[in-house]
């Protein structure tokens, strides 16, 4: 079955400035030219701030400038790529819009990847210069600080650079070695039209996941270049998300599942007080969510507030789904949107009925909005997958199984690890599950849970008779891995393949 796009939702908190209403302009304006129109309309307007330090757009103007002049000297050229290694905080921001401004391809590269797999994606992009780094870690490269001094450079204007792929995020690296995946999209933006239904044209934005990481860097610096004000956070944490909501009147948030989880992990009365009346719109995406927590979240915001969306790091295709519509059609991830295709096919590759399980499938028009470096890119026309099961039903409305790589065989029957994870993840004392299959002589697979209890003294064995209490039989639990370290990273992604040996995971 293949559904084609549904008209795009609309968005709440936009600006005055609509796509009917917005100054015409014959060329899209780079990223730096809007970066300084901004700056030019509100030069005191924020634009980033971390825990030590806040920018107004004309600031981040000038320091983004000097750094692109440096850069420039350095032997930056258009259409070079740039790695960034850094956190959430401002220097970071500052050196991905100097890298747009000389016209390179920004590189983000997260600081708590191992540095043989950083080492190992540098290698792939061959970047002009390593920000954010030292010689030691990256021997051979050009390499400089995230902040280097630049007393005396000039922050004056610069020629209106734009590479030809304005981001090369890496993949996720949860099922494999992460790939290089260069955006199709050049470095140009209207800062005074929507780049997406679910992202409003003024906002302030919280950012708690990984810069380093695809979805948040997107959204970020998309938003920044169409009049976010960015708030960072150094690393989700539940209690710090709920205080920085109230005290910076954040509008604008993404979360993926795991921290929706641990927020309302928090005592209730502490959730209970929470001021989150600044909020127009929370949007969750990475992972499939348990129905049961969606509701709390519809309940605590309300249905307008709540916006889930299905894509992937090579924005193949997009499915959105309000709350509101949610509540219609419980479950369901999304409908395609914004020039999307979506399909569910059988292992033969044919379109199935509607309300059949099997592999997702999308494809967007205009052709791939990305090309990898290190492994081979679709051709246009060509449907692609993000690795997930699922069935859509008569009108168009995704439901997914879980990635189709996770599924455990287990004497002649299949089973998804969500469905373990969510039974899981509901006993009171566990932050975070994961199930994997593992080698078994008898029953070819057996289910093994990682458990992550926080800190809790919690015995293994009676939390797997709890949850094999709630599981079907075909789907219990045969033995568990008490832990007290979050099994997913600050992007809700987790490295199933370090437990598939059945026992701890490297070090």
């Amino acid at each position: 079955m293949t559904a084609a796009a549904a008209p795009a939702p609309a968005g709440r908190g936009a600006s005055a400035a609509s796509p009917e209403t917005a100054p015409s302009r014959t060329t899209t304006p780079t990223i730096g030219e809007a970066l300084d129109l901004l700056a030019e309309r509100a030069p005191d307007a924020p634009a980033v701030r971390d825990e030590h330090e806040a920018l107004t757009r004309a600031q981040l103007a000038a320091r983004s400038r000097r750094l692109a002049r440096h850069l420039i000297a350095l032997g930056v050229r258009e259409g070079d790529l740039v790695t960034v290694r850094g956190g959430n905080a401002v220097a970071f921001v500052v050196a991905v819009c100097a890298v747009h401004r000389a016209g390179g391809t920004p590189q983000p590269l997260g600081p708590r990847l191992p540095l043989e797999e950083q080492r190992a994606v540098v290698a792939l992009a061959a970047p002009r210069a390593v920000l954010g780094a030292s010689a030691a870690d990256f021997p051979g490269r050009v390499v400089l600080p995230l902040d280097p001094p630049l007393e005396g450079v000039d922050d004056g204007p610069l020629p209106p650079l734009a590479a030809p792929s304005w981001k090369a995020p890496t993949s996720s690296g949860s099922t494999g070695r992460p790939k290089l995946v260069l955006a199709a999209a050049p470095a140009r933006v209207d800062p005074d039209r929507r780049v997406a239904p679910f992202l409003p044209m003024a906002a302030t934005q919280l950012v708690v996941g990984p810069l380093a990481h695809a979805a948040p860097f997107t959204y970020a610096f998309r938003g920044l270049t169409t009049g976010h004000a960015l708030v960072l956070l150094p690393r989700f944490d539940p209690g710090a998300v709920l205080d920085a909501i109230a005290r910076h009147r954040i509008t604008w948030v993404l979360l993926v599942p795991t921290m929706l989880h641990r927020i309302l992990r928090l005592p209730p009365e502490r959730v209970a007080a929470a001021d989150l009346s600044s909020i127009e719109q929370v949007v969750h995406l990475g992972a499939p969510v348990d129905p049961a927590l969606k509701r709390r979240w519809l309940t605590l915001l309300g249905p307008e507030r709540l916006t889930e969306v299905y894509a992937g790091t090579e924005s193949n295709g997009v499915l959105v789904i309000r709350g509101d519509e949610w509540l219609a059609h419980p479950g369901s991830v999304g409908r395609a949107a914004d020039g999307t295709e979506v399909r569910v096919v059988d292992p033969a590759g044919r379109p199935v009925a509607p309300g059949v399980v099997g592999r997702v499938q999308l494809r967007r028009a205009g052709g791939p909005a990305y090309r990898y470096r290190g492994a081979p890119t679709p051709p246009p026309g060509t449907w692609d997958s993000l690795g997930d099961d699922g069935r859509l039903d008569e009108d168009g409305w995704l439901f997914l199984a879980d990635r189709g790589g996770d599924r455990i065989a287990r004497a002649g029957t299949s089973l998804y690890p969500a469905e373990v994870e969510r039974v899981l993840e509901r006993h009171p004392a566990v932050r975070s599950a994961l199930a994997v299959g593992v080698p078994d002589e008898d029953l070819e697979r057996s289910v093994l849970a990682v458990v992550d209890v926080a800190g809790a003294d919690q015995d293994g064995t009676a939390l797997r008779a709890w949850a094999n209490d709630r599981l079907d039989p075909a789907k219990r639990i045969d033995r568990i891995v008490v832990v007290h370290e979050p099994l997913r990273d600050d992007s809700g992604k987790a490295r199933r393949r370090d437990w598939a040996g059945g026992g701890a995971p490297p070090p």
